[in-house]
């Protein structure tokens, strides 16, 4: 199984309207034949000194392979997603994995 991580860094200054359709373009990405699961959430401030929680959204996406996860990333839905919303973060890191057990 491969599991897409992604964190997503808002815009500072997004109306309440805008945030809501940044959160609705994240589920629009569950719709997408290849993903298993997804889930996105809101960072939780945490005064850990190991946490980072600066970020703004994570979106978490698990597919069967990593075949999946390519024809993931050039899928339509995901395309409209990121010309839609890219205006809206001003970063995102990615974290691919493999499920081991």
């Amino acid at each position: 199984m491969h599991i897409h991580t992604v964190y997503f860094w808002l815009r500072e200054g997004l109306s309440d309207n805008e945030k809501e359709q940044f959160k609705n373009g994240l589920r629009s990405l569950f719709e997408i034949k290849t993903v298993v699961t997804g889930r996105f959430g809101a960072s939780i401030p945490s005064p850990r000194d190991v946490v980072d929680d600066s970020f703004s959204f994570s979106l978490h996406l698990d597919f069967e392979t990593t075949a999946d996860h390519d024809a993931y990333q050039i899928d339509p839905i995901h395309v409209a997603f990121v010309d839609n919303h890219a205006d809206k973060w001003t970063r995102v890191v990615v974290y691919d994995s493999e499920v081991m057990v």
